[in-house]
């Protein structure tokens, strides 16, 4: 099983140790080639962190995501080279949209105009906003969330990443207020470092850009099963359309109880794919 994590597990130079490595070189062209009339970067630069590039190049969204999304499906390409094949895919938040080029749901051009308009609109019409990782069950911090009536509509759970992870997400100065709180009573709570809310109400002005954006999109039938953190399991290949993008970015991400459904399914080896592991230890 192939996990793709979303946003977070970048670093700087990400990529330039594998740039020896024939198979992840030229899949890297070829994602530069499909991501060329969407991008104004050069990707092997910002992977290499060559040129000067640094930390406030990996601050833009519209970078970061599509050369997150270059290194997972670089990555998979070299271990399916070795022999490395997933029996199925699952991804987290923006990590689906690797999840569903590797499973053969969509095309390397979809994927990378997918994941180039999607950052990029979130970039530009994303309203400000913060993210934060609390170390508590769900329903310990949605019962939070329901006791402050100031939160109400201002804050909600953006993922579940485990039994004691979650994810919440919305207004800054009351996302900041909660991780105090949560601090303050020995909770370990931290702000995640990115300037937009996902997977709340901040991303309904978003949705009909992303819609129409990802319109020409065609998904296609899965070669593994991809299981979906959008509904909780299995979904066909061709469900994958432009509504589903939409969904992607606003609805929570149903990472534990997904994870949970492939364990009843029989998955054991869960193989994290990404620049640097965050959601092995969920």
């Amino acid at each position: 099983m192939f996990v793709f994590s979303g946003q977070g597990s970048q670093w700087v130079g990400m990529g330039g140790g594998l740039l020896g490595e024939r198979v992840f070189v030229e899949h890297v062209r070829a994602v530069g080639e499909a991501l060329g009339p969407f991008v104004d970067f050069d990707l092997l630069d910002v992977l290499g962190g060559s040129g000067g590039l640094g930390e406030g190049v990996l601050g833009r969204v519209e970078v970061v995501q599509p050369a997150l999304f270059a290194v997972s499906t670089g990555l998979a390409c070299v271990w399916e080279s070795w022999g490395v094949v997933p029996d199925a895919v699952v991804g987290h938040s923006q990590g689906e949209i690797a999840a569903a080029y590797v499973a053969g749901v969509l095309s390397l051009e979809d994927a990378a105009r997918l994941v180039a308009v999607r950052s990029r609109v979130i970039g530009e019409f994303a309203p400000e906003g913060a993210m934060a990782h609390v170390a508590l069950p769900v329903e310990v911090v949605r019962a939070e969330l329901g006791s402050q009536a100031g939160l109400a509509g201002r804050v909600e759970v953006a993922a579940v990443n485990g039994p004691g992870s979650t994810i919440v997400s919305g207004d800054r100065v009351c996302v900041e207020g909660l991780v105090a709180g949560f601090g303050g009573r020995g909770v370990r709570a931290r702000v995640l470092p990115v300037s937009y809310a996902s997977h709340c109400a901040h991303m309904d002005v978003l949705g009909s850009r992303v819609d129409e954006a990802v319109g020409r999109v065609s998904p296609g039938s899965a070669r593994v099963p991809f299981y979906s953190t959008v509904v909780g399991g299995v979904v066909a290949g061709e469900e994958l359309g432009g509504g589903y993008w939409q969904r992607n970015l606003r609805s929570p991400v149903r990472f534990a109880e997904t994870v949970e459904g492939l364990l009843d399914a029989g998955f054991r080896r869960f193989v994290e794919v990404s620049a640097h592991p965050v959601l092995t230890s969920a």
